[in-house]
Formats: C-alpha cells, sequence, structure tokens
C-alpha cells in the first residue's frame, strides 16, 4: 500500500466555462454518488461551479478527471483544484 493514496482527503474544484443553467450540477452528482464520493456541486455568483467532495484520494482525482473530461454538460474552459484536510460534514452529496 502507498503513501497516503487511502486517505480521506477533500477536494475543492472550481469549474468555469458555460457550467450554469445546463445540468452540471446534476451530473455532477450522478458522477461523484456513482464513484461515492460525499459533497456538494453549487452555482457561484460568478458564473463558476464549486465542486466539494470527500473520500479516497484516488476516487476524488477520478471525478477531477471526469470535471475536465469534455463529456459534461454544458462547456468547461477550466477547472482549478485545491486539496485539504476533510471535514466530514457531508453525509451525501448534494446540488446546493
Amino acid at each position: 500500500m502507498s503513501g497516503n493514496t487511502d486517505a480521506t482527503v477533500r477536494l475543492i474544484a472550481w469549474v468555469q466555462g458555460d457550467v450554469q443553467g445546463v445540468g452540471f450540477r446534476w451530473w455532477t452528482r450522478s458522477r461523484a454518488l456513482e464513484l461515492g464520493l460525499v459533497g456538494q456541486a453549487r452555482n457561484l455568483s460568478d458564473g463558476r461551479v464549486a465542486v466539494t467532495a470527500e473520500g479516497d484520494r484516488e476516487t476524488c482525482e477520478r471525478l477531477l478527471e471526469q470535471l475536465r473530461g469534455g463529456r459534461t454538460p454544458g462547456r468547461v474552459t477550466s477547472v482549478s483544484e485545491q486539496w485539504t484536510a476533510p471535514s466530514g460534514a457531508f453525509s451525501g452529496f448534494v446540488e446546493a
């Protein structure tokens, strides 16, 4: 078993592009639930969607790959990310 790949982490991803009003948060929630992650996807006032996901690092990286993968609703132009310790505040994955 390698280092901290199994450790629980929090991924915060800010998704920019045409991602509001196109089903992006619903799509993200579906992908996250398929992966067994908890968290939320919420619209920001500047037009981005903030995705917060908690789970093991490898699974969170898989979600991040899907956010960047070109098969999302709308049009993603960039995704920035931040990794932190999990809060444990989520029990499911919601569209906020």
